[in-house]
């Protein structure tokens, strides 16, 4: 019973952050024609308006900035949509442009942090391919541990890039985004409040997503005390 109510307990933490998420995403995100523009429109006056040194796609892999190629990148939906979510996300994406434009320090961690983590993604992955033969050669427990704290430290390093955006995406949120929508009037003060649930949930993204990570973290301790 203990068992079962534990589970459902790390079911709870994990999941209903993502659902939190998508429900707050999901709910803003109906066409008002009011609004002065879609996403992609006001991502691209706020670019000409600081004057930022990149440019503007629409992408199928998820709303973000990348500072390698200093593209602010929106998904069609919010890229075309005139919405209050896709108001809020484009702000938020921009958001991370200004971050960049500043040198964020924070920015700039996290950038080191995703490279270090990839190719310590990439390496695990491939010990774990090379796993059966290696067994198969040693026949020694030894290296079956080995090669479990090679995925334990590959997952963990991605949890690690997780808790480190946790403030840069608050800051593009809340120090970057909201103050340009409010001072920029873009929005009425009636909708702050939805633009305000939204940039939070665009910032716990990272949140979710590291909860996530997690899970197979503890799969993995779990595999390790086997």
């Amino acid at each position: 019973m203990i068992y079962i109510l534990l589970i459902l307990i790390l079911v709870i933490i994990i999941f209903v952050p993502q659902w939190w998420v998508q429900y707050v995403m999901k709910r803003h995100h109906k066409t008002i024609n009011a609004l002065p523009g879609t996403g992609g429109e006001l991502a691209q006056h706020l670019i000409e308006r600081y004057q930022l040194p990149v440019t503007l796609e629409t992408t199928e892999d998820g709303d973000h900035y990348d500072p390698q190629d200093k593209v602010v990148r929106l998904s069609p939906q919010y890229f075309n949509g005139k919405s209050l979510t896709s108001i809020a996300i484009a702000a938020h994406e921009v958001g991370h442009a200004i971050q960049d434009f500043h040198n964020d320090e924070f920015l700039i961690m996290r950038g080191k942090m995703v490279l270090i983590s990839q190719r310590f993604q990439k390496f695990g992955a491939g010990v774990i391919f090379v796993a059966p033969l290696l067994s198969a050669f040693t026949h020694s427990p030894i290296a079956g541990i080995f090669i479990a704290l090679i995925g334990l430290m590959s997952i963990a390093s991605s949890v690690l890039v997780h808790l480190i955006s946790l403030p840069v995406e608050f800051d593009a949120s809340f120090n970057k985004a909201l103050p340009v929508l409010k001072e920029g009037n873009y929005v009425t003060k009636r909708d702050l409040v939805a633009v305000h649930q939204v940039l939070k949930a665009a910032a716990l993204t990272y949140v979710a997503a590291a909860l996530a990570e997690l899970l197979n973290v503890w799969r993995w301790i779990a595999l390790l005390r086997r």
